[in-house]
């Protein structure tokens, strides 16, 4: 077992199965304080914890309060990142500001990647990942994601990379990273609100045993980084690509008509295709969320019997 670090903060419940041995899932912040409206999101934050917690593991939201990296939240601190107004995104650089003017932060998937993997917590469940934006070919607009992904050793279960980004642009990137990325049950590589995306899955897994053994084979040898395991969103709760696609092409005109630019790109696209879906898209982001933490509860229990 990893000794967790001594700057972060469990909670009774996370600590108490880390030193039993027993499976754990991070779960991020940001899609709770910058991704859903309120009450929408600390429904979503408390639906998604019991469902890990019905599939065998214990549920450990990751943020930061008051400038101290929590690991496992209670009700109350999952209604001040879903409702105070003083939230900030919090990706990997901006971790050390945020800690020491102790302030609250929700934590992305870098941030909450580097802070599980402190913890000793080797599966991370999220929506979607970021990557290269549209355009990064010239902007060099990249989610610190992709770093981390190369970097920390954290299984991650996600729906895709979110539409909004060039997905075969990030599958490049993370080739280079030397990231495996896995699809769960499929060929296609799916893209967050739909199944298809275009692109080929580079690698296809039928089973959670099957991920388990990639995990510890991929550790065993002594390879650094993650996992990213990419899980289609349900048929019955998808959003055809061709539809969602011009929603997405007219988020994006919109975002580049206001100058949105680096960190703020994401929260605006992500809630005006929520308005411009009549909150469609909302429903499908739940139902993939739901979806995914299924499969992250799943492969932690899986890993801790090979452990």
């Amino acid at each position: 077992m990893t000794t967790p670090h001594p700057a972060l903060r469990l909670s009774d419940e996370v600590r108490g199965a880390l030193a039993s041995g027993r499976p754990v899932v991070a779960l991020e912040s940001t899609i709770i304080s910058h991704g859903m409206p309120y009450p929408q999101n600390v429904e979503m934050a408390l639906e998604v914890e019991g469902i890990i917690r019905d599939g065998g593991a214990t549920p450990a939201t990751i943020a930061v309060l008051d400038g101290v990296p929590r690991i496992g939240l209670d009700r109350d601190e999952l209604e001040t990142l879903a409702s105070h107004p003083d939230v900030a995104k919090v990706s990997l650089r901006d971790l050390p500001h945020v800690i020491a003017r102790k302030g609250h932060g929700a934590t992305t998937v870098a941030s909450t990647m580097r802070l599980a993997a402190l913890a000793g917590i080797p599966v991370f469940v999220t929506g979607g990942l970021g990557g290269v934006h549209r355009g990064g070919e010239t902007s060099f607009d990249i989610s610190a994601d992709v770093t981390e992904l190369a970097t920390s050793n954290v299984a991650v279960v996600s729906a895709g990379v979110k539409s909004i980004l060039d997905i075969g642009l990030t599958l490049e990137a993370l080739e280079t990273a030397g990231v495996p990325v896995v699809a769960f049950g499929t060929d296609e590589y799916p893209s967050f609100y739909s199944r298809e995306s275009g692109h080929r899955a580079p690698m296809r897994v039928d089973t959670v045993e099957g991920l388990a053994e990639m995990m510890r084979a991929k550790w065993d040898l002594g390879l650094a980084g993650g996992i990213s395991v990419v899980n289609p969103v349900p048929a019955e709760d998808e959003i055809p690509a061709d539809e969602i696609g011009g929603l997405i092409e007219q988020a994006l005109a919109e975002c580049d008509e206001r100058g949105i630019h680096g960190k703020d790109i994401t929260p605006f696209l992500l809630g005006r295709i929520v308005e411009l879906s009549g909150g469609r898209s909302l429903e499908t982001n739940i139902a993939l969320v739901r979806n995914n933490a299924r499969l992250g509860a799943a492969l932690a229990v899986a890993y801790q019997r090979l452990t």
